[in-house]
């Protein structure tokens, strides 16, 4: 006897999803290493070419996974925030990082209310007021407010994610980590070797851990209720 076709069309999706999920993981995967190698190998075409990709790849990785639609909302923005940083322009740095904020609003937003410790709230904050204080006065006059407002919703998000677990929490510290890196570039501090590589290393692994962890608290959440 035949198979029912209406059955075999209904298991289609379900069987080649996951096929699908991990071939989008997999270029995400390679483009991140096609951006980090050409960084450390100066060839700036090649991370011309590859940054751009990053978070689109992750964004459908993550639709394929079924992750909530802020998720996809937040890397997209964070994809804008890439596209323009590509810029050495002032203007495109104000807006890749009103592009970025737009993305931590989102996670916020997604992250709810859930609570969080307050131990690791008192460190976050210790850790802005002094990055703020040490930092603003070699920022550029025009840029220090911009910074600060922007450095208080990048911690915000970052303590929040902790909130999901380990891997939004360590997610949401990384991507702390590869801002304040960016700013003491823009405030000229003594960088790292190749301060690149470090920036999009970190950013990299934020923007991966936090989707890693918001789909893993999702999926979590919906066995408990099931």
């Amino acid at each position: 006897m035949s198979a029912d076709p209406a059955a075999a069309r209904a298991t289609v999706p379900a069987l080649s999803r996951p096929l699908v999920s991990r071939a989008l993981l997999a270029a995400f995967g390679i483009a991140a290493a096609a951006d980090l190698i050409s960084l450390l190998a100066g060839a700036e075409l090649g991370h011309q070419l590859a940054k751009p990709l990053l978070m689109p790849l992750l964004a459908a990785y993550a639709l394929t996974r079924g992750a909530p639609k802020l998720l996809t909302v937040a890397l997209l923005f964070g994809w804008g925030g890439d596209v323009f940083l590509l810029s050495d322009a002032d203007w495109a740095f104000l807006v890749g990082m009103g592009s970025f904020a737009a993305g931590h609003v989102c996670y916020l937003v997604l992250f709810g209310r859930r609570r969080t410790s307050v131990p690791l709230a008192a460190a976050y904050t210790a850790a802005l007021v002094a990055a703020v204080a040490l930092l603003w006065p070699d920022l550029p006059a025009d840029l220090r407010i911009p910074v600060a407002g922007y450095s208080l919703l990048l911690t915000a998000m970052a303590y929040r994610a902790s909130s999901l677990g380990l891997l939004a929490g360590l997610g949401g510290a990384l991507f702390l980590l590869s801002d304040t890196l960016i700013a003491t570039g823009v405030a000229e501090w003594p960088q790292l070797p190749v301060p690149d590589f470090w920036v999009m290393l970190t950013y990299i692994g934020a923007q991966y851990l936090l989707t890693a962890g918001v789909l893993h608290a999702m999926y979590g959440e919906r066995r408990t209720t099931v």
